[in-house]
């Protein structure tokens, strides 16, 4: 268990915000969260678990202590006859991981390429990429309760996953740290390409059957060119969540703006466009002080240089207020702001 006063965490959050850490603890292994709880200053402190930092916006300095998961290890647990079980540490980066699979040979997550943050944040916010979601590839994880010390395992139902949200945004928040994230890859493979940007691909390159490596490759390139690098332009991806509504309130949408991207869901709603709607709006490209609306993609809010968390906040609250004004649906963000 290392313990450090005073740290930034601009480098640790990947809108580059400025902020302190009055306390920060790095944490390698659950047995560290045992350490921490038996520590007579640090062990009832309030406590804010932080992985790869690109799902916040630091809106102050952090009072609370600071626990950085940098939990490692990757491995492949067991194959069975209807699937591989791969396990990763909670401090794994999300993408390496996608890409150590590809390479042992065991697909199943190329449509979640290059989405940013770590491997513990990936269940806490259910993240999710053209057809695929976290919840659809997973097993079970490792967590620690944070006041007991005690290791939990908790499978699929247990972590309730919705849309961008699971129990970890809920009745765990702050009271749990995952450690390890087992994925349950599907044998035999099937590609997942029913995504407009998929179904694209496939009609540009006339590749009709393409291999786990070549959608890996088509998502890299597509959200490379939608979405800034957070190492050249600060920002935490995705901003606002897409917004599902009922099929009445899609007719009335389309019947006002007949060109909104909508998408039909299993249950019957429809899934609406964030980035459409906010560009409808106006917003491709205007910044509110040092914080921007990316000029490729509407739905990513970006740091122009300099920016603190409450002109994102600003930026935020007016395109949401923007959007309620003219679609009457309130967008809802995906980054918890701190």
């Amino acid at each position: 268990m290392q313990i450090e006063r005073g740290v930034s965490l601009k480098p640790y959050n990947t809108f580059g915000l400025p902020a302190v850490a009055r306390t920060l603890v790095r944490i390698e292994a659950d047995a560290d969260v045992r350490a921490l709880l038996a520590h007579p200053e640090l062990g009832r402190a309030r406590k804010f678990v932080l992985g790869g930092g690109s799902n916040i916006v630091l809106t102050r300095d952090v009072e609370q202590l600071v626990l950085k998961v940098e939990v490692r290890g990757l491995r492949l647990v067991e194959t069975r006859e209807d699937a591989w079980i791969v396990e990763a540490g909670a401090g794994e980066n999300w993408h390496d991981l996608v890409t150590w699979t590809l390479e042992q040979g065991l697909p199943g997550l190329e449509n979640m390429a290059l989405i940013p943050g770590t491997v513990g944040a990936a269940p806490v916010q259910n993240i999710g990429a053209y057809g695929v979601e976290l919840k659809d590839r997973f097993d079970s994880l490792d967590a620690v309760d944070l006041v007991t010390g005690r290791t939990v395992t908790l499978t699929a139902p247990m972590c309730r996953f919705g849309y961008r949200d699971s129990i970890f945004k809920h009745e765990l928040a702050g009271k749990s740290l995952i450690t390890r994230v087992r994925l349950r890859l599907p044998r035999p493979w099937q590609p997942v390409l029913g995504y407009l940007d998929l179904e694209r691909k496939v009609a540009e390159t006339g590749i009709t059957a393409p291999d786990a490596r070549q959608i890996y490759d088509w998502v890299c390139e597509i959200r490379r060119q939608k979405l800034p690098d957070p190492r050249l332009l600060g920002n935490a991806g995705s901003f606002f969540k897409n917004p599902v509504v009922t099929p009445e309130q899609c007719r009335d949408i389309i019947g006002r703006d007949p060109e909104i991207v909508h998408y039909p869901m299993p249950d019957g709603t429809y899934k609406l466009a964030a980035g459409w709607l906010i560009d409808a709006c106006g917003w491709k490209g205007k910044s509110i002080g040092r914080a921007g609306v990316y000029e490729k993609q509407a739905l990513v809010l970006v740091n122009r240089g300099g920016a603190i968390g409450a002109e994102v906040v600003t930026l935020a609250r007016a395109i949401q207020e923007s959007v309620y004004g003219r679609f009457g649906i309130r967008l809802e963000p995906e980054p918890v702001v701190a």
